[in-house]
């Protein structure tokens, strides 16, 4: 089989919709890899089928290793599997993008002139990114006479004084980084840039006034790359052609981008129909997706383990341990600064993300770190359930006793790297989390659960204060670690159903 390009995939045989070569670029996308290729790319290539955006974007490679050879030798297209549930059916379905015009490598001077040309083009409307968590950082030591600049926020710099220098319209920047307000600190990064070098207030100005940086909240599951080598050839045997770029993610996907009402008319997504949406504030959909989507998992898988389970998707099929996450999220919605309608079909969405077919996702990878994600995803909603309401939430206070009675069952031995249990089904299983933690619950193996409830309630430096000070809550959380004692952890699910 030949490798895809074009005239391969007309050859192929396949009926989807295709953008030829030839359609100006209108976006630059610092990032080439699994995540960006399936959401940017996608949701600009649904634009392109649904409302003839005509837009092509070409990708930066943000390290001096990545994927341009792969992707230029494929003329930018790649297969991409949507694959999980959707409303209660299971999904398998493929899409190449052919939104992806070229690949280049910043490193090479030869692409290094041609991202510059990109840069000052009149076409380009939109530059975006997801250069990792570490990406947006302030590097003292760039400079504007490296060719490129090391650091991402210094070849951005650069690239809008080329642009400002030339004479064209201002960018909007869309930052997809996994970092709180990832737009507006890219912007300071860049500010900061402009101070060092003596671009100027007129640039200041432009970057402030005439671009526009916004931050947005990404959410889709994406596996990435096929493992495995026998799938990977049955994929292409299916498919006609060799793609070295096949890409897997999940059905869902949601993109929330801060910035004026008026983008959502710029933007060809609104337009399109699609799940993108221009809002004025990211922050409430942030919490409403850890409250909810992460809130969920950290509240209920812990006690789900104990109980016998292993892989989320199991734990759906189950009528307790599902009924006792929907209970869950029941207590999370009324609290949430959102639509109540909007926040419940997020939350049944959750159901078919977890019940995904095809990843067998876990529990204990999820069970990592329990202590930082229970403060950070489900105690602010217990507490603020109960300061809304004058009680405290049933399924919330008995999934924080399923957190400790994980970090404290059967416990065997402590190891450098995590502290051994042993659950009913036999099994040891290793707990990790902070060496601090891990301590502690070693200090407590031989601790009544009365004392350990109320050490662990009252310990500052778990959950920021003293939470035995909460009224009613270090009774319900001793009552609810006793029945998960005795009666299991399922049972005591079902007891709050």
């Amino acid at each position: 089989m030949e490798k895809l390009n074009y005239k391969v995939l007309k050859e192929s045989g396949y009926k989807g919709y295709i953008l030829e070569k030839g359609a100006p670029v209108k976006v630059l996308q610092f990032g080439e890899g699994n995540f960006l290729r399936a959401f940017v790319d996608y949701w600009f290539d649904m634009a392109n089928e649904k409302v003839g955006w005509n837009g092509k974007v070409a990708l930066v490679q943000p390290i001096d290793r990545g994927l341009t050879e792969y992707i230029n030798a494929q003329e930018g297209l790649y297969t991409l599997y949507l694959r999980g549930t959707e409303n209660g059916e299971k999904v398998d379905r493929k899409r190449v993008i052919s939104s992806v015009d070229a690949c280049y490598n910043p490193y090479d001077a030869a692409d290094w002139k041609k991202i510059e040309e990109i840069a000052v083009s009149d076409d380009l409307e939109y530059m975006a990114s997801n250069t990792t968590e570490a990406g947006i950082t302030y590097d003292p030591s760039c400079t504007p006479d490296q060719q490129p600049p090391t650091s991402f926020p210094a070849k951005v710099t650069v690239l809008l004084y080329k642009r400002f220098k030339a004479g064209k319209p201002g960018i909007t920047f869309l930052s997809c980084e996994l970092i709180d307000a990832n737009g507006q600190e890219l912007k300071k990064d860049v500010l900061k840039h402009a101070d060092d070098w003596g671009y100027g207030e007129d640039f200041k100005k432009y970057i402030t006034d005439d671009c526009l940086f916004c931050s947005t909240l990404v959410d889709r599951i994406v596996p990435g790359r096929v493992r495995d080598a026998a799938m990977a050839e049955q994929m292409d045997k299916d498919n006609g052609y060799l793609d070295d770029l096949k890409d897997i993610s999940e059905v869902f996907g949601v993109w929330y981008i801060e910035g004026p009402a008026a983008l959502a008319d710029k933007l060809p997504f609104k337009k399109a129909g699609l799940n993108v949406h221009v809002v004025p504030e990211v922050a409430p959909y942030k919490k409403r997706k850890v409250r909810i989507l992460n809130g969920a998992h950290t509240g209920f898988v812990l006690g789900a383990y104990l109980a016998g389970f292993d892989i989320v998707r199991d734990c759906m099929h189950d009528e307790t341990v599902h009924g006792f996450m929907n209970k869950l999220l029941g207590e999370v919605i009324p609290i949430l600064p959102l639509d109540k309608t909007d926040c419940e079909n997020f939350a049944a969405a959750v159901t078919d993300r977890f019940n995904n077919p095809f990843v067998d996702h876990q529990l204990m990878s999820i069970s990592l770190n329990s202590t930082s994600k229970w403060k950070a995803r489900d105690l602010p909603s217990l507490l603020e359930y109960n300061e809304k309401f004058g009680k405290l939430p049933e399924a919330l206070c008995m999934g924080f006793a399923a957190y400790i009675a994980f970090y404290s069952t059967n416990l065997q031995r402590r190891e450098a790297d995590g502290l051994i249990g042993r659950r009913a089904a036999g099994n040891e299983y290793k707990i990790q989390d902070d060496a601090w933690v891990l301590d502690f619950y070693w200090a407590h193996k031989d601790a009544d659960d009365k004392t350990l409830v109320k050490d662990v309630l009252s310990d500052t430096q778990m959950w920021d204060e003293d939470l035995t000070k909460v009224a009613g809550l270090e009774d319900k959380v001793y009552e609810d670690l006793e029945k998960i004692r005795r009666d299991g952890a399922k049972a005591a699910y079902a007891s709050v159903l």
